[in-house]
């Protein structure tokens, strides 16, 4: 009875990150590290003691395939677009790169591919629909690591 308390509320804490960290970069355009690091922690503790939603092996193949492949992407285009103009705002920014490697930590490798298909394709119709040059990409992430989050849960 207690385990299943402590796995709702680790639940319940990973929601309430996940919409803090949405409204943030959707209001600011900046992720928090002060809610992006607990769902980390949460997710750590799930896949550690109740082994959900994957498996560890797959959370470390995840988080660290997510980190690397987002931060070389989000260099390459910082110094490509620094070199063409100084002034230029980077499209991808530290919060996302982190948030990216904390979706891999919880979906593992094929479930971040997934989320960022869907977290992409969501961007652009936004983006085309409110014809903005930028978009807030944690909400629309976040949308994609749900979807993919459910899938993998039907999956098992």
């Amino acid at each position: 009875m207690i385990f299943n308390i402590f796995f709702i509320s680790l639940l319940v804490g990973a929601i309430a990150c996940a919409t803090l960290i949405s409204v943030a970069d959707f209001r600011r355009r900046i992720i928090p590290d002060a809610y992006l690091f607990p769902l980390m922690l949460i997710g750590l503790i799930l896949i550690t003691f109740f082994g959900f939603p994957i498996s560890m092996r797959d959370a470390v193949i995840g988080a660290t395939f997510g980190y690397a492949v987002s931060a070389i992407i989000g260099f390459a285009f910082d110094y490509f677009i620094r070199h063409r103009s100084p002034d230029a705002t980077p499209p991808i920014g530290m919060g996302d790169i982190k948030l990216i490697g904390v979706g891999g930590l919880w979906l593992g490798p094929n479930g971040l591919s997934c989320a960022l298909i869907i977290a992409g394709v969501t961007g652009a119709i936004w983006a085309h629909a409110k014809k903005q040059k930028f978009i807030p990409f944690a909400p629309f992430f976040l949308l994609g690591g749900i979807l993919s989050l459910i899938g993998t849960i039907i999956l098992l």
